[in-house]
Parts: structure tokens; sequence; C-alpha cells
């Protein structure tokens, strides 16, 4: 951290405040250049782009099963969620019919994802919550055999069908994690890093951050895709749009995700979980673009296909980009003291903004 004067004319308190390191392995962190008033925030704009994984192009020099390899690591906490809305661009262009079972499985899994996800940001609030994620990610870690980087995701499927009794295991999970799930005191957060209605639209803010300024967009609802139409997924929202909304958005949104885990168990059909594809996979001549309600925002992949077995061009809208963004919105006036907290509200991972 490094504190500099902004130049002569300004006055004794005036100063800009580099928050952040530059150490390129310290893959957590984001710099914000801050102008402070004392310990009050006049400007902020965040510094992105010093981790750039380069996934976009590591993507077009892999064929199409390779790319699904490295879909989940730019978001290392949506990580299966990932996988899949690569896998639903390259099976909408080839014009594939996956197997039911897989469908619900996937969406089963995605939600799985989506509260370790939340649970890993609640975690900020009390460490009891990312205790609450051992449960679910035991389950997952059965089924796909990894901890972090699932990689469980097929073009056509998933790569294996779940153990057995895995659904009976699943169910415990849920209800592990339920009867410890406890709301904590949000009060300290109230009012801090207000984000406005007309600035979520503005920087195209997605997910708990946007529907905690009473956004009403999930595309599970709005937009459904894997078996999300079979399901009942209710909106959740807040109207302040402070912090405190924010993390309370997370918090229910966990409940609903554990029911909707639930939910596919209940219609959970069998059958296979892959299609057999050519031994080298090519997907026809043209482009299509998906989008999906992934656990920190709308996700989004745009592929082009010249009829070759890699993408021509393989581009992704990440979540975390756009929120971030905002902060230039929602940080001045707030004091230097609260920016953990703002900022931990905002659920984003640094390599889903450099992806």
């Amino acid at each position: 951290m490094t504190v500099a004067g902004i130049g002569a004319a300004a006055g004794p308190s005036d100063i800009t405040l580099e928050l952040g390191t530059h150490h390129p392995s310290t893959h957590g962190s984001l710099r914000l250049r801050l102008e402070l008033d004392g310990d009050t925030v006049l400007a902020a704009e965040p510094m992105v782009g010093a981790l750039h994984r380069g996934a976009e192009k590591l993507f077009e020099v892999r064929d199409y099963r390779q790319v699904l390899m490295l879909a989940n690591r730019h978001d290392w906490l949506s990580a299966f969620n990932n996988e899949v809305v690569i896998a639903l661009a390259v099976e909408q262009l080839l014009g594939m019919e996956v197997p039911v079972r897989a469908v619900w499985l996937r969406t089963l899994m995605c939600e799985i994802n989506r509260v370790l996800s939340h649970l890993m940001f609640l975690g900020y609030l009390s460490v009891e919550f990312l205790r609450l994620r051992e449960p679910l990610q035991a389950v997952m870690e059965e089924a796909t055999g990894g901890r972090i980087h699932f990689v469980a995701t097929r073009v056509g499927g998933l790569h294996a069908d779940v153990p057995a009794g895995w659904e009976s295991r699943v169910a415990a999970a849920v209800e592990a994690v339920r009867s410890r799930l406890a709301a904590p005191d949000l009060s300290p957060l109230e009012g801090r890093g207000v984000l406005r209605p007309e600035d979520v639209l503005s920087y195209g803010v997605s997910g708990p951050v946007a529907r905690g300024s009473g956004s009403g967009i999930d595309l599970r609802r709005d937009s459904p895709y894997l078996a999300y139409g079979a399901l009942d997924v209710p909106l959740v929202t807040r109207q302040t749009g402070d912090a405190a909304a924010r993390f309370a958005c997370l918090l229910e949104q966990v409940t609903v995700s554990l029911d909707l885990v639930l939910g596919c168990l209940d219609q959970l059909p069998g059958g296979p979980v892959d299609v057999k594809l050519p031994k080298n996979l090519r997907a026809p001549e043209g482009s299509t673009y998906t989008w999906t309600e992934n656990p920190s925002g709308i996700a989004g992949c745009y592929l082009v296909s010249r009829g070759a077995v890699t993408p021509w061009r393989l581009a992704l809208r990440t979540p975390s980009f756009s929120n971030v963004s905002a902060l230039p919105a929602v940080l001045p006036g707030n004091r230097v003291a609260d920016l953990p907290a703002i900022l931990a509200s905002f659920f984003f991972v640094v390599g889903d903004i450099d992806k």
C-alpha cells in the first residue's frame, strides 16, 4: 500500500491511496486507486488486468473437449457452472440433444456449486459458513473427483454417472447444512456501499449484487436452461442496495438453492448421462451465444466456429468484471474502514474479472 499527494494544489487532507499489492502471485487481491479527503473516499478506480489469464486465447488453440478442461479456472468458486455455460454453447451449435438424466444432474450440481460459492463469501461474516461447505464439498468430490476444479462436464453430458447411493448422501448433506444455517447480524453493514438501481443497469451488474438493489432478473426463472423450467425458482431481492442487502440476498439464496437441490433429487430420472462423440469433434460453421445464472451473476459465452476442431472465437461475459466496474459509483462517500465489508459484498473472484 502506498500513499502519495495528488498535486501541489491539493489540501493537506487530500491524498491518493493505492490500495492493493502489485505482486503477480497474489491471485486474490484487487487494486484500487482511491482519492481521499481524510478517511472519506471521493473517487475510486478499479485497476484490473494485472492477473490477465488469457483464458479466451487458450480456448481458441484447444479442441472442444480440452476447452472444458480449462473452463472452470477463471472463477474457481463457480467451477461447475462455468463448465456448463460453455458446454451449452457447443451443444447448441451442434444441435445436440443431451440425455435427460445428464440435464437434471447438471442442474443439481450447479445448485450445489452455487451454495458452495455463496458460503465462501458468507465466510466474511462468520467462519461457521466456511465449515458448512464441507458436507456439500464431500458429495461434489464423490461425484466428480475434484474439490475445486470439478471438470465433470462433457460435450453431450457428464464424464460419468454418480455413484450408487449418492442421491441419499446429497439429501443428508443438504439437511446438515440447513440445520446449522443461522442468520448473522447484518446491522453493522446497513447503509454501507449503496448501489443505486440506475447504476445496476448502466454498469450491467447482475446476480445477488444486483438483486440487493431491487433487480428482478434471475435467468433460472426468466430464461430457463437445463431443467430450471421444471423447477420453482423464487426471486430473492432486497431494496436498500447496501452491503447488508447484498449479504441478505446471498444468505436467502443459499436456502433457495438447497430447496432446488432437493427438487432435482425428487425428479431425477434414470438413463445415460452422455452421448457418443466422434473422434474429431467439429462444430459446424456459425455462431451462438448462451448465458446462465452463475453464482456471482450472469455468465455468457459467445462461440464462433469455422468448422474446425477448435473454436475460431470463444468470448466470455464474466459477472465479476461488470460487478466490479460499478465500484466507482458505489465507493465515494464511504470511509476507508468500510471498504473491506463493501468489497466483500460484491462477491467477485479476481480471475473472473481478468479472465
